[in-house]
């Protein structure tokens, strides 16, 4: 026996009809190059969303046609999101970081009809126009005064393409199922592969964010995402803000400027923000050599990377703010952890609340985890079984886009993430490493991201990264490579006396090498693949 329920698709048409029509009120605050703060309504947004979807339509596009995006977190990018996806199209954002040559595989690849773009992205499409296959139309997202010369063809002002067209529109009926947009991983092994997600799957991803032992947004919030829209749909914010109706601030290409950061998160009263740890390293270290304070800033969320205990504690002790792990992956939405704390946290010691706070967090609703052996056998949630994390749920991509089998996705449908994690008795995931970066010593397993956190613990340690390199005997052994902080008269001495008794004794690092700057990734993650070119043929000291 069926139920009797309406069946009203899940789509993301449906987030901003009810954006506008019960927050039609609350502001979208951004900074883009050419307004150092505009601001809007939700109303105001979305009529511009309809005059858009207009402007899209007599492009002449086809329904489910890629259109790409690269550009930073402001309005207009926002606007991108949903006209988009709403009115048929696939939105692709793509990550304007990436190497020349990853971008141009990636807008082949999707085949994009359109590309927009900010102004100060023009000479990189112009040195890559040639390459663009697919590409039809280009449109600057700036305004007539703020134009600059170009070379692309026919190339568009934003501005001037949607304000010639009407504010109303007649939104399609979309099956849920339909494709809405599509984000390609970085591709440090191999070509990038795209992520196709669905209506539904952005709805239900929503949903899971807003719930009070996830994101815990509600319409009294204002959220400022830090993590770019460009990457996983920034966490999904740009749904799930919208949908409970919190005041939405945008930083724009001022996303590494602790400074404007600051300024921005005090003058529009931010609640909650969003990032990767070394935004939120860089930013308390601006806030302790200004003084400045974050007196309305209540939380964050931290992923992309494991959190440092030192850094969720100076939030805490200094300025009152709560942090808050979370894990996710492009191909998982991205939410699918978030460390929240379970009933009986009150009453832990001290060390046991910081165990807890170090981990990435319980599996949300709606997201089901496991880990298992070389053997793919399932490994106990006790907390000390190490194993390849995997996950399966609603809004996990089931393939990528154009490639007929993923090699990342087992024979029952659970993927494959390449973390190694461990998951204790109350549900607590915690990755020690990825796949290719564990450390084999002597036959067993050492993880690099647990030598970091300890390192980073250091008060004179700005940054860690930890590889293993070659060695005769035990096979690789770990390396420690440490950014000091400017002014600190750092020793190796001093970095390992501080790890001693913190770790095993045979996981203690054979050296620590001092430098300016570890490279990361175009997403802001420590680039262990370029450290392991960098110190291939380093050798450890006798």
């Amino acid at each position: 026996m069926r139920g009797q329920m309406m069946n009203q698709p899940l789509t993301i048409t449906s987030i901003m009809r009810h954006a506008d029509a019960q927050h039609g009120s609350r502001e979208i605050v951004s900074v883009t190059h050419d307004n150092p703060r505009h601001r809007y309504t939700y109303t105001e947004a979305f009529r511009r969303v309809r005059k858009l979807a207009n402007a899209l339509s007599d492009l002449g596009l086809k329904p489910s046609d890629r259109i790409g995006t690269l550009a930073w977190n402001d309005y207009r990018h926002f606007e991108l999101y949903y006209g988009v996806s709403c009115a048929g199209y696939v939105c692709h954002t793509i990550n304007p970081r990436l190497f020349e040559e990853q971008i141009s595989f990636i807008v082949n690849h999707a085949e994009d009809r359109c590309l927009f773009f900010d102004a100060a992205l023009v000479p990189l499409l112009e040195g890559l126009v040639e390459q663009l296959e697919s590409v039809r139309h280009f449109v600057i997202l700036t305004d007539r005064d703020h134009m600059p010369e170009t070379s692309l063809p026919g190339a568009l002002c934003y501005e001037e393409l949607i304000e010639s067209h009407s504010d109303g529109f007649d939104w399609p009926d979309l099956d849920e199922h339909e494709a809405s947009s599509l984000c390609y991983t970085s591709g440090t092994t191999g070509d990038p592969k795209g992520v196709l997600y669905s209506h539904r799957s952005n709805v239900l991803h929503s949903y899971a964010a807003a719930l009070p032992d996830s994101m815990g947004l509600r319409a009294g919030d204002t959220v400022l995402p830090v993590v770019p829209m460009f990457h996983a749909n920034a966490w999904g914010l740009n749904y799930t803000i919208p949908m409970v109706g919190a005041k939405f601030v945008l930083p724009g290409p001022e996303s590494g400027n602790p400074g404007a950061l600051a300024e921005l998160m005090q003058g529009e009263g931010v609640t909650m923000a969003a990032g990767v740890p070394t935004v939120w390293l860089g930013l308390l270290q601006h806030l302790a050599k200004t003084g400045q304070r974050l007196d309305t800033l209540e939380r964050t969320v931290v992923g992309g990377s494991a959190c440092p205990l030192s850094i969720m504690d100076e939030f805490r002790e200094k300025h009152g703010v709560e942090t808050f792990h979370a894990w996710g992956m492009t191909e998982t939405s991205p939410l699918g952890t978030l460390c929240t704390p379970k009933s009986d946290f009150d009453s832990l010691a001290h060390d046991a609340k910081q165990a807890v706070r170090a981990k990435q967090g319980r599996p949300v609703y709606g997201v089901e985890l496991k880990i298992t052996d070389d053997n793919n056998i399932e490994q106990p949630w006790d907390g000390q079984a190490f194993g390849s994390l995997k996950i399966r749920g609603p809004w996990v991509a089931d393939g990528y886009y154009k490639l007929d089998k993923s090699s990342a996705h087992d024979s029952d449908g659970w993927f494959e993430t390449g973390d190694v994690a461990t998951i204790d008795p109350d549900g607590y995931m915690q990755i020690t490493d990825r796949t290719k970066d564990v450390i084999k010593s002597g036959g067993e397993w050492i993880s690099s991201i647990e030598l970091e956190n300890v390192a980073v613990g250091h008060p004179q340690v700005a940054e860690a990264a930890v590889i293993g390199v070659q060695h005769p005997k035990w096979a690789e052994r770990p390396l420690l490579i440490v950014v000091p902080d400017s002014d600190a008269d750092l020793t190796k001495e001093a970095v390992l006396d501080h790890m001693r008794g913190k770790i095993a004794k045979w996981w203690m690092p054979d050296d620590v090498v001092f430098v300016d700057e570890i490279p990361h990734t175009a997403t802001g993650k420590i680039s262990k693949l370029k450290l392991r070119e960098m110190y291939q043929d380093y050798t450890l000291p006798a």
